[in-house]
């Protein structure tokens, strides 16, 4: 009856430890992956994109305390509930410092999907740095837009220039319209 019991053990010893390893790997922390190296090299392929296209921004940036850039943000919307999401990088001179993911939710009358890729500006450094104490930082009504959600490069007038944050919203594919980043929660991430 003894071997019989330390049998039954031994599986039972068997399955667990086969699901505390399957659990363990599930929960991985993404430490060892190459996910930052390729989420890098679309934030450098964003930035070029976006200096190509619009050229007003080349300026703006080299003003920047820092930049976030999200390279690709998937935004989808059916009947009364939508939202998106997508994930970055904050850049500091040029450097990445930190990677974000940036979540949003939308109610009302909505339906379609896009995908577009956004860059905010921390001009001063007060902002920069209140994006990065901040726990889930949220985009407000008061960032003003350089590139709009039509694409269309705007004017950088001292008004514009005097916002702590500054926006592009550029290449928006799809069949939603409008993107905005007006409520968008950012939050620090291990890509």
């Amino acid at each position: 009856m003894s071997s019989s019991n330390s049998l039954r053990l031994s599986r039972r010893g068997f399955a667990f430890g086969m699901a505390g390893l399957t659990l363990t790997a599930a929960c991985g922390n993404g430490v060892g992956n190459s996910n930052a190296v390729a989420l890098d090299a679309r934030v450098d392929a964003t930035l070029n994109e976006m200096y190509s296209r619009y050229p007003n921004t080349v300026d703006i940036a080299n003003k920047a305390n820092g930049m976030l850039v999200m390279p690709l943000i998937t935004d989808a919307g059916l009947i009364f509930f939508g939202g998106a999401y997508g994930q970055g990088a904050l850049r500091i001179q040029g450097a990445t410092v930190d990677y974000y993911s940036a979540i949003s939710g939308t109610a009302g009358l909505q339906i379609g999907a896009q995908q577009y890729a956004h860059v905010l500006f921390f001009m001063t450094e007060d902002a920069l740095n209140d994006f990065r104490r901040s726990s889930g930082w949220t985009a407000g009504a008061d960032i003003g837009y350089v590139v709009d959600a039509t694409g269309e490069s705007l004017s950088t007038d001292t008004n514009q220039l005097g916002k702590p944050v500054l926006a592009a919203v550029f290449g928006q594919a799809g069949l939603k319209f409008g993107a905005t980043i007006e409520g968008t929660k950012y939050t620090r991430i291990i890509p």
